[in-house]
């Protein structure tokens, strides 16, 4: 039988916020191809059961460390344990979970802050650590998770759509400038995808208008093509062809894995 070989055996491969949702699903297809995977994640408890889990999928290594995405402090202590097990950097996978939902009049400065952390800046702060890695190396991939709200924004999530949209002009630029050192990096832009972040926010808009979470749920499926909200593995599946030896001439990209939700034409 005809097998696609990705070329992920032995590659080393970060994945910050992955002990839940798309970034654990991420993390378990790399495991799967072969490569070692470093994972982070905010709740120690939640991070060492998924580390836990995808050992038993692997005898590649697997390495996880607590930390805070909107802390850089924490971000250093992270990178710094990553590279007592690892001696090159081959994929980094930027993703974080998305600030509050709301409008523009529910949210004070600091709100923009902590989103600006969050999502944007912990991007930035990653690509610092590990492009001059890549760069000695001449070879790396790059992607940056954001959501389809960067193509069409979505409402009642300003804080994501504007946070997200800055990630879109790292990644291009980034790419641009780091092609020379054969350094891909692109955005992968999930549609509503059927993970807990999303279930807490239909809850949330449900209790506010006071209708069923399904209500909800149903509503969103009925704006996408296929009918369904994504399942996490189906957008983890188009991060790690990304990364893939298979995926050597993109670069630049924003690929949105949405069921047909977004309706331009680019």
């Amino acid at each position: 039988m005809f097998q696609l070989n990705l070329g992920l055996e032995n590659k080393n491969v970060i994945i910050t916020a992955a002990s839940k949702g798309i970034g654990k699903a991420i993390a378990k297809i790399f495991v799967e191809e072969g490569s070692n995977i470093a994972i982070c994640a905010r709740n120690k408890d939640d991070l060492e059961e998924t580390k836990s889990e995808l050992l038993k999928l692997t005898d590649k290594m697997v390495i996880a460390n607590q930390c805070n995405l909107t802390k850089t402090a924490s971000i250093d202590n992270f990178f710094d344990f990553i590279m007592d097990y690892f001696k090159r950097i081959d994929i980094l996978i930027n993703n974080a979970g998305g600030p509050p939902s709301g409008k523009f009049d529910d949210f004070n400065i600091n709100d923009w802050k902590n989103a600006y952390n969050l999502n944007l800046n912990s991007t930035i702060y990653m690509c610092k650590k590990v492009i001059p890695i890549m760069k000695s190396n001449k070879c790396g991939r790059i992607i940056n998770m954001t959501s389809v709200s960067v193509k069409q924004p979505l409402n009642n999530l300003i804080l994501s759509n504007v946070m997200r949209a800055g990630v879109i002009g790292l990644t291009k630029s980034l790419a641009n400038e780091l092609a020379p050192y054969n350094i891909l990096v692109n955005s992968v832009c999930p549609g509503y995808t059927f993970t807990e972040r999303v279930r807490s926010l239909s809850e949330n808009i449900a209790k506010k208008n006071n209708v069923k979470i399904q209500d909800i749920i149903d509503q969103w499926q009925s704006t996408i093509p296929l009918g369904r909200l994504a399942k996490p593995e189906e957008i983890a599946n188009v991060v790690v062809f990304l990364a893939s030896e298979k995926a050597s001439y993109i670069t630049g990209t924003t690929i949105q894995v949405d069921g047909g939700f977004v309706k331009s034409l680019l």
